[in-house]
């Protein structure tokens, strides 16, 4: 058997702490990687259907302030990026934006269909909260992870895990440029 190296074996065992569901997850990873078993939709080009990996950042100049959102959709078979987007939001807080981001996230992701969905964060409180380890206090928010949880329902497995900040580096570098040249929504596909 192949030994893994250990931050990725780390994070395989945050995101599966059971070892069958774990190990079970690296097969069925392997196959798709190695005999093309995920069966793309054939209604939309470059459909994945197995895993994808969704990493999300939102953030303000200002607590409120100018805000952006950005995600980026990652096929880990390939390690290519499928689709990125990023935009303005106007004024908002960095909550408010890390929510938005993560929403603009699924709904991208709903167009390639994957059985599994893997969100990263760099917001350990959003995390918290989707889990149901934190309570959503604020009013304003308390739409926004419902509206995560209605979008998130058509993926047959969605996760949410937090990541640090330096590892959310593609994402938080497009809410940047969103902030510093982009008024306006812009959509990439590489």
């Amino acid at each position: 058997m192949i030994r893994l190296p250990a931050s990725l074996d780390r994070q395989l065992k945050e995101l599966f702490p059971d070892q069958a569901t774990r190990e079970a997850f690296v097969v069925e990873t392997l196959q798709q990687a190695l005999y093309g078993e995920a069966k793309p939709d054939q209604d939309l080009p470059g459909a994945v259907g197995g895993t994808l990996h969704l990493f999300t950042d939102g953030g303000s100049r200002g607590n409120p302030g100018q805000a952006a959102i950005a995600c980026v959709l990652i096929d880990p078979s390939s390690g290519s990026v499928v689709r990125e987007h990023y935009e303005r939001i106007g004024i908002e807080t960095n909550n408010v934006a890390e929510y938005r981001a993560l929403i603009e996230g699924l709904r991208i992701a709903q167009l390639y269909h994957p059985n599994r969905l893997i969100c990263h964060l760099d917001s350990e409180l959003i995390v918290k909260q989707l889990s149901g380890e934190y309570a959503v206090r604020m009013p304003t928010l308390q739409p926004l992870v419902q509206q995560i949880r209605t979008l998130s329902s058509p993926f047959p497995t969605v996760t949410f895990t937090h990541i640090p900040r330096e590892d959310n580096h593609h994402a938080d570098r497009l809410v940047n440029k969103a902030l510093d040249e982009h008024p306006s929504p812009h959509y990439e596909k590489p």
